[in-house]
């Protein structure tokens, strides 16, 4: 599913190139994507002539604020990411003016396209047809986002620390659980914990004040790399140009179960947190007090 730095990078990108166009027309082969209103032809007779005012990023979801005090909201959800191009239907299928998107199977899985004035497209592909489309008054968007939790670059230590110690869940599960701080998921609590040689399975409430702090640099630092690199393709998301980001080159646990630890070789592990998976090194990571400082020596 796209993070933070998913989300953030396609926002970036659209920004510079949709701000100001109209939505002329819009379609869809999946109408279960929109979620509000009720139909896509209520959904289509709404849309159609808005102007696009802004676009910006709240936790991972996507806000076109649009004419009319109406915003649409997009969340990608697990396989879904937009680009931004030309788009033709041949013998059913859409075919972009750039091979770029041919080329890659994960831009084939077009279920919603919107035209612009500008003779552009944005679309969304989506493997699975998880994504959720909304389309509200721009108060209704704001009132149903009032649950997320701050955004982790924007949250000072002392608000995040207090975010957390109200927290009895293990701290993996913390870290994305979006009402405590919004925008992380699998990749980059993983990468985060790492950075900070915090084991996923510690409770919250047993960090220190200093581990604490450890975690809330280390998480904005990989956000914030994460961001400069685009993302990371280790699934499905693609920038809105259609190409893979960056950041899975530099990945040091996420997914790597059986791998070698690439601070200490020790072989890293995968377990279940809260029904998600979570990978770490044994090593690295420890689970207990007494191992974690013997670690820190070794180290």
């Amino acid at each position: 599913m796209p993070e933070l730095p998913e989300v953030e990078t396609t926002v970036n990108y659209l920004k510079k190139r949709i701000v100001g166009k109209r939505i002329i027309d819009v379609w869809s082969d999946w109408n279960k994507l929109i979620k509000k209103p009720a139909t896509f032809r209520c959904f289509r007779e709404k849309i159609k002539d808005k102007k696009i005012i802004g676009i910006k990023r709240k936790g991972k979801n996507i806000i076109f604020t649009l004419s009319g005090k109406m915003s649409l909201l997009i969340h990608q959800k697990l396989t879904g990411h937009l680009l931004y191009g030309v788009w033709k239907k041949e013998n059913g299928c859409w075919q972009a003016g750039k091979n770029l998107f041919n080329r890659d199977s994960a831009n084939k899985f077009i279920h919603l396209v919107f035209f612009l004035d500008n003779g552009k497209q944005i679309v969304l592909s989506d493997a699975r047809k998880f994504a959720k489309i909304e389309l509200s008054s721009t108060k209704d968007i704001e009132n149903k986002l009032l649950s997320l939790g701050p955004d982790p670059l924007k949250i000072s230590f002392s608000e995040f620390k207090k975010k957390f110690l109200l927290s009895r869940k293990k701290i993996k599960a913390a870290l994305m659980d979006q009402e405590i701080i919004s925008g992380v998921g699998n990749i980059y609590s993983d990468e985060a914990l790492f950075a900070a040689a915090i084991n996923p399975l510690r409770q919250v409430f047993s960090l220190s004040d200093a581990e604490l702090k450890k975690l809330y640099f280390s998480l904005q630092e990989i956000l914030k790399k994460g961001i400069k690199m685009n993302g990371a393709s280790v699934s499905d998301y693609r920038k809105p140009d259609g190409s893979k980001g960056s950041f899975d080159k530099i990945i040091k646990v996420y997914r790597r179960q059986g791998k070698s630890c690439p601070c200490c070789n020790t072989t890293i592990k995968a377990v279940k947190i809260s029904g998600r998976t979570a990978h770490y090194c044994p090593t690295c990571q420890p689970l207990s007090l007494k191992n974690r400082d013997k670690a820190a020596i070794n180290n």
